[in-house]
């Protein structure tokens, strides 16, 4: 069993399950990815996990224990940070109010955890009193996702971080992301970038239709004719 894991997840909004008998979980201090078209269900995997998406069926485990009928805000108690594709930052307040957000559930010292985040992210050093919003948009992701990391959670969950980014941006964004896998958070994110995406991560699940089609590593996935004509363009 996996450090994070939904397993066997059925069901969606309403009547419509959207999710059939999915599976996908991480391990600590490891990236897992989830890819597949569009409307495969990805984001949805992803609510379902965090708790923002009841289920009819399966269930999701958290280093051993049962979570899935805790509510979003338990689950960042426990250890699990979710950063949303979009609406993720406050444009308002500064790059540093933003961090502090960050750290609402806590009451000790942030410093420390500041100063790593500073030193994974320096931009964000350099620009700490600026507006969030009026930073490029992948310097806003790096904004979020230093904003999820100063609850010091065990699992990061990302909703397509590169969306929207030039590859540049997101060659930098992935850096940074195997930089937080190698302190031992476990890493589960949904990403459109199918190929870069897969070849960061120790594990790919590829969803068709809310169901698993492929589950393999990374670096077999893209090996796998099938996989790269279906999904990764050849």
């Amino acid at each position: 069993m996996a450090y994070l894991s939904g397993a066997n997840m059925t069901g969606g909004y309403g009547d419509a399950d959207i999710l059939h008998d999915c599976t996908i979980g991480v391990e600590r201090g490891e990236i897992a990815v989830v890819v597949g078209p569009n409307g495969a269900g990805k984001s949805t995997a992803m609510k379902a996990v965090f708790g923002m998406l009841p289920l009819r069926e399966g269930a999701v485990m958290l280093d051993g224990e049962d979570i899935t009928a805790l509510m979003p805000q338990e689950r960042v108690f426990k250890g699990m940070g979710f950063v949303p594709q979009t609406q993720n930052v406050f444009p308002g307040l500064s790059v540093l109010e933003n961090l502090e957000m960050g750290a609402f559930i806590r009451d000790d010292d942030i410093s420390e955890t500041l100063e790593q985040v500073f030193q994974l992210f320096p931009i964000l050093a350099e620009k700490a009193e600026q507006p969030a919003g009026e930073l490029s948009g992948g310097q806003r992701q790096q904004v979020a996702v230093a904003r999820a990391l100063m609850t010091r959670p065990k699992v990061l969950m990302l909703d397509e971080p590169t969306a929207g980014v030039s590859p540049i941006v997101m060659d930098e964004l992935f850096d940074r992301i195997i930089e937080v896998a190698r302190t031992g958070i476990a890493i589960l994110m949904v990403e459109q970038n199918a190929k870069q995406a897969l070849s960061i991560a120790d594990k790919g699940f590829v969803l068709v239709q809310g169901q698993n089609r492929y589950t393999d590593t990374g670096a077999a996935l893209l090996a796998d004719n099938d996989v790269r004509k279906a999904f990764l363009g050849g």
